[in-house]
């Protein structure tokens, strides 16, 4: 893997990511999911609040990089508030 310069951070990331897609895969195939509209404007599956909560935590890093030099767990921390309260209410 020397063709990107991977930290041992990078690394945990992208396999927790990985781990995620294969839980939710599991999970779908166990039991299907049905459509559901919580407080999010359109109806979502398992899998659509997932990839929304993604992109909401990647949004929240970036704008924690932005407007703040403190530390950016504390943005990994909203962010998994972030992804509870997709995933649950979403």
């Amino acid at each position: 893997m020397t063709w990107m310069a991977w930290t041992p951070i990078t690394a945990v990331f992208f396999t927790c990511i990985f781990l995620t897609l294969i839980g939710m895969a599991i999970w779908q195939a166990i039991s299907p999911t049905i459509p559901r509209r919580g407080f999010l404007p359109l109806e979502t599956t398992r899998g659509d609040r997932l990839f929304i909560s993604l992109l909401g935590a990647a949004y929240i890093h970036l704008g924690f990089m932005v407007v703040s030099d403190a530390s950016i767990w504390i943005a990994s921390i909203i962010a998994l508030v972030w992804l509870f309260l997709v995933m649950r209410w979403g």
